[in-house]
């Protein structure tokens, strides 16, 4: 299933990304999904993580790690646009943000 980090620099932005938790979940559900797997939101992981230290690219980084099913492949780069404006169009006043989204194959412990 997948996991998505959310990297901030500034306690407001958690605020900010708290409030569209749960929006999020659901717009990545949709997203992630293809004909082979389609995804609920209680099956995506979203994690806060506030930096400290160190130089990120921008203010929010999302790093969203999921299997890679080939539908996925084929539009990596169109789901990481997609996925940085809508939040931007949920959170104006986030200005700066970069998506990264980590393909590959996955394993887990997730038992019914």
């Amino acid at each position: 299933m997948p996991t998505v980090n959310i990297y901030f620099e500034e306690d407001d932005d958690i605020r900010k990304l708290s409030v569209i938790a749960s929006q999020l979940r659901e717009y990545l559900a949709d997203k992630l999904s293809c004909s082979s797997k389609k995804l609920t939101p209680s099956e995506i992981s979203l994690r806060f993580i506030k930096t400290n230290g160190g130089k990120m690219i921008a203010g929010v980084e999302l790093e969203i790690t999921a299997h890679a099913f080939p539908e996925r492949v084929e539009r990596q780069d169109e789901i990481c646009r997609e996925v940085a404006d809508y939040i931007k169009e949920k959170i104006p006043t986030i200005k700066e943000l970069q998506v990264w989204l980590k393909l590959c194959e996955l394993g887990h412990s997730w038992t019914p």
